[in-house]
């Protein structure tokens, strides 16, 4: 595979991304920094085909990303394969309000060939590969210049390896006939709903106690509006001010502004600085939240009772047997939530449709059902029928 040296200009980023335009796949990494930002910043952009990978500077001067861009998103012709692409993903909505697609992730992926649910860059290499990935530069500042040929390296790394992966785990995927599995989960990832955050929704992430509509009213107004400083600022929110003082305040709203300095968490000059006074107003136009905003009330205790509580356990340990079985990730089937809603009777529910249903829905209701036990097979756990049961011991009856 040739490497081809950092490239600096947008010339070179477009020859680049025009032969790339013609491979079925490329693989796709980033190195950013958000530790001071509220928004990511790119430093790097690292990519790969079966014959060729580059690093890309982002920050070189008069660099035009157009051409990465438009291949990234517009180009339907081209697959882009990331590793735990998420944050990845997250920077190029934030770039372009679109998300790279057609999209594969081969971390979602293995959920569908092994048991593994969040398995590690270095583990799938280690796995596919035998090769043990260098961490050292790791958690380098990718934001300073110029850039070490070590950093380069290991960043390259990260795309030359997946490239040699990806063709082996779609082959396997064929194989088992568990491609079409993904289709959902990758639709997902390709959703820029999923990046961008609404601020008025940010109050859901922040925990408080309690059902007071004025309290959580408060809480909706405040955590919107501290998104907007931290975006305007392009800082982190929890240095405009954290989540637990931020719910103490809706919980107990000072009276007036002086009364910010006696707030745990807040600093003597929220007295009487602007930023305290925007924080006033937004207490003093804060509605009490609406009845259809309200959240679910908490469920208590077994929600289900003893007796669903414990179909629920066994509708849980059907999912491990399952899993290990076929080796795949659970969480690709189901969910806890999802064996209480059905051990509670609620039948409208993915894991009873579609391939979910065929792998492992149909013997989760008939477990549900009575119709299915669970048996002792070679010093392992295993399912069996109530009526097979019910023939062997008339078989050996006789």
């Amino acid at each position: 595979m040739k490497i081809h040296d950092l490239i600096t200009t947008t010339e070179a980023l477009s020859e680049l991304c025009e032969r790339l335009s013609q491979s079925d796949y490329v693989t796709v990494d980033t190195e950013f920094m958000r530790e001071n930002t509220y928004w990511p910043e790119l430093c790097l952009v690292q990519i790969a085909n079966e014959h060729e990978a580059a690093a890309i500077d982002p920050l070189a001067e008069g660099i035009d990303l157009t051409p990465l861009l438009d291949l990234m998103c517009d180009n339907e012709d081209v697959l882009k394969v990331f590793h735990a692409g998420g944050q990845d993903v997250e920077i190029i909505v934030n770039m372009t309000g679109k998300t790279p697609h057609p999209i594969f992730d081969t971390q979602i992926a293995m959920m569908a060939v092994s048991q593994s649910e969040q398995i590690g860059y270095a583990n799938l290499v280690e796995s596919w590969l035998g090769i043990t990935v260098d961490k050292g530069a790791r958690f380098t500042d990718w934001s300073r210049r110029p850039l070490t040929d070590r950093q380069i390296e290991y960043a390259i790394g990260d795309v030359t390896h997946l490239s040699r992966i990806f063709p082996k785990l779609l082959k396997k995927l064929i194989k088992t006939g568990r491609g079409v599995w993904l289709d959902a989960e990758m639709e997902k990832l390709a959703d820029p709903s999923n990046y961008i955050t609404n601020p008025d929704e940010a109050w859901h992430r922040i925990r408080l106690s309690g059902r007071n509509p004025a309290v959580l009213g408060r809480l909706k107004s405040l955590a919107a509006w501290r998104e907007g400083e931290a975006q305007h600022k392009n800082i982190p929110r929890g240095r405009i001010m954290r989540d637990e003082t931020l719910a103490d305040i809706a919980s107990h709203p000072p009276k007036v502004q002086a009364d910010l300095a006696k707030v745990r968490g807040l600093s003597s000059a929220w007295r009487d600085n602007d930023i305290g006074k925007r924080l006033m107003k937004v207490l003093e136009k804060s509605e009490p939240l609406e009845s259809d905003e309200m959240p679910e009330k908490a469920k208590r205790g077994a929600p289900l009772g003893k007796e669903g509580a414990l179909v629920a356990d066994l509708l849980k340990l059907l999912l491990k047997i399952r899993a290990r079985e076929i080796d795949v990730a659970a969480r690709l089937l189901t969910r806890a939530e999802e064996m209480e809603a059905l051990a509670a009777g609620v039948r409208d529910l993915p894991v009873l449709q579609g391939w979910r249903y065929e792998v492992f829905g149909r013997d989760a209701l008939e477990l549900v059902e009575g119709k299915l036990a669970f048996a002792v097979v070679r010093g392992k756990l295993a399912m069996t029928h109530i009526d097979d049961m019910a023939g062997q011991m008339v078989q050996a009856a006789e």
